[in-house]
């Protein structure tokens, strides 16, 4: 479980960096690598910036920053 909060927290500190990344593509790189730390039962969302539902985590940017990809586990 540690694994996995470090690379979401990773993922998010990288996302600046990502940013002008097609959100289908980015999205499903970071499917892949919470899947890769064997982690199930989550969603990824891409919402407008500034929008992302209250529980969910955002945890990468792209479409220049325009939206963002939302996580939640559960």
């Amino acid at each position: 479980m540690k694994k996995f909060l470090l690379a979401v927290g990773l993922l998010s500190i990288a996302g600046t960096a990502m940013a002008a990344k097609d959100c289908e593509e980015l999205k499903g790189e970071i499917a892949a690598k919470i899947e890769a730390n064997g982690a199930s039962g989550y969603s990824l969302q891409v919402v407008e910036k500034g929008s992302t539902p209250s529980d969910h985590k955002v945890v990468g940017t792209c479409d220049g920053g325009t939206k963002e990809i939302a996580y939640k586990r559960g």
